[in-house]
């Protein structure tokens, strides 16, 4: 898949959450979503590129040996709030919910024997 970078994915108002395929599944057949840090942070983490969220996923996910996958959303069709509270611009956060009519696509995470996160692939 061809990467994003921050400002490309920014200017076509796409971004990406990346979540353990488990909890994903689990949400079953509803029609929004909450991660799991959720009631801690009280938004949900998206990340603009592609690139960045790998070095996102090895700070914070490494040790986590869940496989995971990534959401590609498109933020014109979220419904909840969107701000972005860091400087550069690259880390939007979603203030309640994810519609999942938002999600355009989804990439599976692809890593090394010991967890590190080497990028993202299409899903067969």
């Amino acid at each position: 898949m061809h990467c994003q970078t921050p400002d490309q994915s920014r200017e076509q108002n796409i971004t990406y959450h990346l979540v353990p395929e488990q909890i994903w599944s689990e949400r079953g057949q509803r029609a929004e979503y909450v991660p799991e840090a959720f009631d801690a942070h009280g938004f949900i983490h998206c990340t603009n590129g592609l690139e960045p969220l790998v070095d996102v996923a090895n700070m914070f996910y490494r040790a986590d040996d869940r496989d995971y996958i990534v959401l590609v959303l498109n933020l014109a069709l979220v419904h909840s709030e969107v701000r972005y509270d860091d400087p550069d611009q690259k880390f939007p956060h979603i203030y309640g919910a994810l519609s999942t009519s938002a999600v355009i696509g989804r990439l599976t995470a692809r890593r090394k024997d010991d967890g590190t996160f080497m990028g993202f692939a299409s899903r067969a």
